[in-house]
């Protein structure tokens, strides 16, 4: 059984994916579509990206990948290996949701790839490279600049190589 593992991050022109340990834009459409994309989903995170949680975020499982041995939290399954955190998540879809060096590690798993593009420069403190050249775009919808908002494009890539 083939299982998608999607990537889901909103990411700046400059790179920026977080700023101040949260994720510097609170875009409603971007926030509705990331509930879409991981409703039903085990959710992959760090510990700092868990942290950042407004709070559990019901439907979701939430297996964080830490480091630290002893941490814990309400809510949480704790990972210390990639493959730790594979196992617990079982054999359906899983959403990978940061932060960077999380995505660095699930890069080999990852099958798709859905990216809030910001078109600015944000000037963060947490950065994640563009997509490198096996993610093929396969779809795009842009937004103009609205609320306060900067322009932003969904974008969704799939992988070309494996």
């Amino acid at each position: 059984m083939s299982r998608e593992v999607t990537f889901i991050v909103a990411r700046a022109r400059d790179g920026t994916i977080a700023a101040n340990g949260d994720v510097p834009w609170k875009i409603s459409a971007d926030l509705k579509r990331f509930k879409a994309l991981t409703m039903g989903t085990p959710m992959i995170m760090g510990r700092k990206t868990f942290e950042s949680l407004p709070g559990r975020l019901p439907g979701r499982r939430h297996i964080v990948l830490t480091r630290d041995r002893a941490w814990q939290a309400e809510g949480a399954e704790v990972a210390h290996s990639v493959e730790q955190a594979l196992e617990l998540a079982g054999d359906g879809d899983i959403s990978v949701i940061g932060g960077a060096e999380i995505f660095a590690w699930f890069e080999e798993y990852a099958t798709r790839f859905e990216l809030t593009e910001i078109h600015e420069d944000t000037h963060g403190d947490v950065f994640m490279p563009p997509p490198e050249p096996h993610w093929l775009e396969v779809a795009r919808e842009e937004f103009p600049a609205a609320d306060g908002w900067p322009a932003y494009a969904f974008v969704t890539l799939e992988r070309i190589e494996r």
